[in-house]
């Protein structure tokens, strides 16, 4: 009798593992372009407002987040506090790939006559219709 209650826990505790796992997925990304997503790099004062709070909670560090917000996707890149201001960023890349979508972004250093001596948060907002893809940021 003792078996045979070993053996139906044993049985019960591997098909609740089994169950557990098959909840779980790994996806994988292509690393090739599909198609370019069109976009809008925003102004500070076009931020909604749950955006302008996001980008306040984070700036001391470099950071990636999305919001979703009425039928929008904004895509906010930070790369956290500088030593001085003058900095910019330049889009390298947004597109779609097989299941994602990909933002690459590059931080451009000051020029000597932009140099200023308060620390600054360079950061990047970006606009574009909704997708349910997932974001990578690079």
């Amino acid at each position: 009798m003792r078996q045979k209650i070993h053996t139906g826990v044993l049985l019960w505790s591997v098909v609740i593992i089994l169950l557990a796992l098959s909840g779980c997925s790994i996806e994988k990304v292509s690393a090739q372009k599909q198609d370019k997503i069109e976009y809008t790099i925003l102004k500070e004062a076009e931020f909604p407002e749950k955006v302008q709070e996001l980008i306040e909670e984070n700036k001391t560090k470099e950071f990636q987040l999305t919001y979703q917000e009425q039928g929008n996707l904004y895509l906010i890149k930070g790369y956290g506090e500088q030593k001085t201001g003058g900095y910019s960023i330049r889009i390298e890349d947004v597109s779609l790939w097989e299941n994602a979508i990909h933002v690459q972004t590059m931080l451009i250093g000051p020029k000597e006559e932009n140099l200023k001596d308060e620390p600054s948060y360079p950061y990047l907002v970006i606009r574009m219709e909704y997708r349910d893809e997932p974001v990578i940021f690079e």
